[in-house]
């Protein structure tokens, strides 16, 4: 019985033919669209929105362009933008608010 499993290794290391996964990818455009999905919570949506530029970015050093990581590293500059104006709008907001408190 175990002459059969002379050349079989239960531990193989996985194949490099050259088609790796696209967890990179699928990750960089769930981040990118959190990101955009949440901008309206600032510290998600930057942190997801560079998490899915970082992912975008080195799927496509590694595997060439994908769609996904595409889709991915503009959802995520989206989002990220949109949590900036966020930020400068509130920011604006409060200092308008704070200066017409002061006039009273």
């Amino acid at each position: 019985m175990s002459e059969e499993f002379n050349n079989v290794s239960m531990y193989q290391e996985p194949s490099s033919n050259g088609e790796g996964g696209k967890g990179m990818a699928i990750g960089s455009m769930i981040c990118g669209i959190v990101a955009i999905v949440l901008s309206c919570v600032w510290y998600v949506s930057l942190i997801c929105g560079i998490v899915a530029i970082v992912l975008g970015v080195m799927y496509n050093k590694k595997n060439g362009k994908c769609g996904m990581t595409t889709a991915g590293i503009v959802c995520g500059v989206i989002g990220m933008i949109l949590a900036v104006v966020l930020i400068l709008l509130a920011a604006l907001g409060l200092a308008a608010l704070g200066s017409a408190a002061a006039l009273y």
